[in-house]
């Protein structure tokens, strides 16, 4: 396995495993709006290697560990830690915009760099084939649009307890920054990159309409 992966998954496991048993140290170091707000930035990124449990971190990590090949072999080491870490900064600071004034808004976990991680695949292959709720086979660029509909939708329901802006925020950033370092794929592959754009503008618009 990559060495990258390696530290990214051991450092997330050993971080999380701590927070699960010291409450301390996982309330220090979670995204939390009002200690972001008084200047522990810190916790837009140590955020992303915390998980509320055993399940939460095992989902994340997995996603990783079968995207992450796909990016390392196109783009090298250095552009996926890239992807990664930016995809995590994406995420939590769209948290961030959509719940500045809810002061007491508390997230943790990867989610953010492993979907943006997952979006670079996407846009790298997009004719692979991802399982729909892990049966229905469909073409990878048709996946990252269902899902980054559906969590405009969360976001705009807020009916669970499951980070969407965070998601999609990191998709955005896998996207962004993969098209940074690969533009031909704009040529290559420019119907999905525009219908890819469709579900950013939509929240955009949202946005602006104070829709969500």
């Amino acid at each position: 396995m990559n060495l990258i992966l390696v530290v990214i998954i051991t450092v997330t496991v050993l971080l999380s495993y701590r927070g699960f048993n010291d409450l301390s140290f996982f309330r220090k170091y979670e995204f939390h709006v009002s200690s972001i707000q008084r200047g522990e930035q810190i916790r837009m990124i140590s955020s992303g290697f915390l998980h509320v449990d055993f399940t939460h971190l095992l989902f994340n990590m997995l996603t990783l560990y079968f995207f992450a090949p796909l990016v390392l072999a196109y783009l090298g080491n250095w552009t996926f830690a890239i992807i990664y870490l930016g995809s995590l900064i994406f995420g939590n600071l769209l948290t961030y915009i959509f719940n500045k004034d809810n002061y007491s808004y508390r997230a943790v976990g990867a989610s953010g760099a492993v979907t943006g991680v997952l979006y670079s695949a996407i846009m790298l292959q997009p004719d692979m084939m991802l399982g729909l709720f892990f049966v229905i086979p469909i073409p990878a660029y048709l996946f990252g649009i269902l899902y980054l509909l559906y969590s405009i939708y969360g976001m705009k329901s807020q009916s669970d307890n499951i980070g969407h802006s965070a998601h999609f925020g990191g998709a955005v950033g896998g996207y962004v920054i993969t098209l940074i370092k690969q533009p031909q794929l704009i040529v290559e592959h420019s119907l999905m990159v525009v219908l890819l754009t469709i579900p950013i503008i939509v929240l955009f618009i949202m946005q602006r309409l104070r829709k969500l």
